[in-house]
Formats: C-alpha cells, structure tokens, sequence
C-alpha cells in the first residue's frame, strides 16, 4: 500500500492544472468585473450620445466616425467603409491563439420618439418618400455601446489574451441588408473567425440573459403582390375585373396556410398582410391592387413550402376571377437565426458567472428576425438577448421594440459588457488550455 503522504501528493498533481485553470479564469473574470465598471460612465455617455443622434440604414456616419474613433485610441487596428458605413476592428492579443468575432449593429428606425428623455432624439429626415423622425426604438444604441466598451475591457487586457478578437460594427441590420454585405466584403476573413457572439436588449426583466440552442428567431421574408384586374366603373362591375375583390379573398385564404395546411406541431408559422394599396375613389373599381407583408418560419424547408403553397394560393385566386397576379419574396430576407447547440453548452456557464444563474433564461421561439444569422451560416455562433424592462415594470406590458415608447434601462449596460467581454476571453482562454 502506498503511503498516505504519496497518494496525497499524487492525487494533488493531478488535480493542479484544473486548480490552476480555476484559478486563471477567476482572475481574468475579477479584472473583466473591474475594467467594465471602470468603463460604465463612457459605457452610458456613448450610448446616450448615439440615441440622441440616429441615422437610418447604410447612413450611420456619424455612428461610424464615433466607431472608428474610439477603436483608434484604444490601438486597434480599424477598417471603415465596410458595406458602406461599417467598421471592424481587430484586437490582436499578447499571445498566439483562435479568433472569436463580437457584433453590434449601428442603425435606427423611420420612428418618432415620444419617450420624454433628455437625450431624446428629434432627429428627422426622408424616408420613402416621406418625412419621418428617427429613432433607436430597436436599442441598437445599447448594442454599439456595449460593444465599444467590451473593446475598451479588452484592450485593457490584451497582455493576456490568447488570440484575437475582433469586433463588427454593421450598418443596416433593420433593412436586413448589412450582414450580407460585410461578409461579402471580407468580414469573415483576415482573420477568419471559429466562433461569433451578439446580443439584442429585449423588454424582458432587467439584467436577464435569455437563450436557446437551435432556431431561436425567425427566418423572414418580404411578401409582395401585385393583383391585376380591369378597371371600370364601380356601378358597373361586370364590365371589368375587380382587384379589390380579388385582393380581399387572397387575404383570407392566405390565412388558412398555417391554420390549415401547414403542421404546426413541428414550427410555428406566420404569414401577415400590413399593407394594401389599391383605387383612387370609391365610385370607380381600379386596375390593381398592392398588398405587402411578411412571412416567418423557423425551418428552411417549411419557409420554402410556405412560399410555394403562397405563389399557388394567390395565382389561383386570381385566375379564378380572371385576374393576374405576381408573387415576390423580395430580398430584404433573413434565414432563421440558430445558435450551435454545442458552443451554446459551451458558453452557459459564463453567461450564467456573468448574470447570475437565476437570470439565464431558457427562451422560446422569437418570431422577429436578425440578419446575425447570416454570420451563423458561415461560423458557429451564439446570439442571446439582454434584458432591459425597468425593475418594478411588467415586461409583458413595457412597450417593445420598434414602439415609438420602447426605453432600454441603462442598468442593463455592465451586464451586457461583462457578458460580451467574458464570452471572447472564456472561449479564447478555453481554445489554448494551459495558457
């Protein structure tokens, strides 16, 4: 039998490269605490200063300078004019090591902001057409925000980073458009990424983090038609084809696809009409009618079966009537948004150190899209979302995103920051065992 000192000293040498593991990440995770409070009040100053000041998709200049600015003084390498308006920035650290890419998106919303707030925006500019306010009711102003300071956290850190992070900050993400045009602008690349984080503030309670493994938000697709019909006069319907009619019958059928044709036991499925435009007074049937809308799937196959039964549905209605009709998908779409099930295990339990366990939450299915997901289809990648509902309000009564009332509680800002922060360094500390 081994003597008692031997086995003590032999089961010990094993146990201190996971002690010693412990210990660094207890440390790096102390210093990320400390480097974000230290960071806080320019945290808060730089998300206040973009609200009051927002631009539209693809003009986020100002955001972008201030971007680029920022990223500069902390010796970043820094690229701008990235699909447009954005700009990356790469921080290589001390050490050899993987690559791990954290995103914000930059632009706001054709909104006008009715939140009484100091830094409230009064901007105004033209859209479709048409004057409109602009507003960050999407929170996109917290996103760059957090993101600038998780950029100053690790900058403060670079010494003891084992590998390279780099951040993106992309235009256009509401127009759904900016994260296609960044990879194939090079985003993806030089350095390649092996794994990409992001976050959107959400009006759930204050401070909380909720994920899931798999679909997590929608797939979306514009939905546009064209109803043709014969115009004539309204007391005369024989004498022509009336598209209102015909319009009006689509809308109603369309609606039978995910009551009635589509298994709604394997994904949720939404097809919505917002908008119809047809005729020019009430005595006269017109020519033809416009309806836009959307279409949500959270399965590629069910969102290419949905656009078929759509197509066959409204041309038959049409033929029926003996009117035409053209379906149009557009291409402002987003596939669905699906965090690798292996790197979301990964990553809990640093969301969870971050947050606090009772504040990670499981999520259902979130029937809004993100363009993030483009970047999920090339690198594996996790997306979660921040809660930003003040405490003492309900969250299913705050008003949501995109509303012309939605507010982004500021004491939500240092969880995000520690969350993205200890996200780049647990994966890269993780990747290089030992380090």
């Amino acid at each position: 039998m081994l003597p008692r000192l031997v086995v003590l000293a032999v089961l010990s040498a094993g146990c201190l490269p996971a002690l010693r593991a412990q210990s660094r990440f207890a440390t790096l995770a102390a210093e990320i605490d400390r480097r974000a409070a230290a960071a806080l009040p320019r945290v808060v100053a730089w998300r206040r200063d973009i609200h009051q000041h927002p631009e539209l998709s693809f003009a986020e200049v100002r955001t972008a300078k201030l971007v680029a600015d920022q990223l500069t003084a902390l010796g970043l390498e820094v690229r701008t004019g990235v699909a447009r308006t954005g700009v990356v920035g790469v921080l290589r650290g001390a050490r050899s090591g993987p690559v791990v890419a954290l995103r914000a998106d930059m632009d706001g919303l054709p909104v006008t902001e009715l939140v009484d707030l100091p830094f409230k925006s009064t901007v105004r500019t033209q859209y479709n057409g048409q004057e409109v306010g602009v507003m960050h009711a999407c929170g996109h102003d917290n996103h760059v925000a957090i993101l600038l300071g998780t950029a100053e956290v690790l900058a403060g850190m670079r010494e003891r980073l084992p590998g390279t992070v780099k951040f993106i900050f992309q235009p256009a993400e509401e127009s759904v458009s900016g994260a296609q045009l960044m990879i194939t602008e090079g985003v993806l690349e030089d350095p390649a990424p092996q794994a990409i984080f992001g976050l959107h503030v959400w009006p759930a309670p204050l401070g909380t983090i909720s994920y899931r493994a798999g679909p997590f938000m929608a797939a979306s697709d514009g939905l546009n038609i064209v109803v043709r019909g014969r115009q004539t006069h309204g007391a005369l319907p024989w004498g022509g084809v009336d598209p209102i009619v015909v319009a009006s019958q689509i809308v109603l059928a369309l609606q039978t696809i995910p009551s009635r044709q589509l298994d709604v036991t394997r994904a949720p499925a939404i097809v919505t009409v917002g908008m119809i435009r047809g005729g020019t007074r009430g005595n006269i049937i017109p020519d033809s009618v416009i309806l836009e809308g959307t279409v949500r799937t959270f399965d590629e196959g069910m969102r290419a079966d949905v656009k078929q039964r759509i197509r066959r549905t409204v041309e038959q209605i049409a033929q029926s009537a003996g009117a035409t009709a053209v379906v149009d998908f557009g291409t402002a779409n987003a596939p669905v948004t699906i965090n690798d099930s292996a790197l979301t295990e990964q990553v809990l339990p640093t969301l969870r150190r971050v947050a606090g366990p009772d504040k990670v939450l499981l999520a259902g299915l979130s029937m809004p899209s993100e363009d993030f997901a483009y970047y999920q289809q090339r690198v594996p990648g996790v997306f979660f979302f921040l809660g930003v509902a003040p405490d003492g309000q309900d969250p299913r009564t705050v008003a949501p995103n995109h509303s012309p009332y939605f507010f982004a509680d500021e004491g939500a800002l240092p969880v995000g920051v520690r969350a993205l922060a200890s996200l780049a360094v647990d994966y890269l500390t993780s990747a290089v065992p030992g380090r």
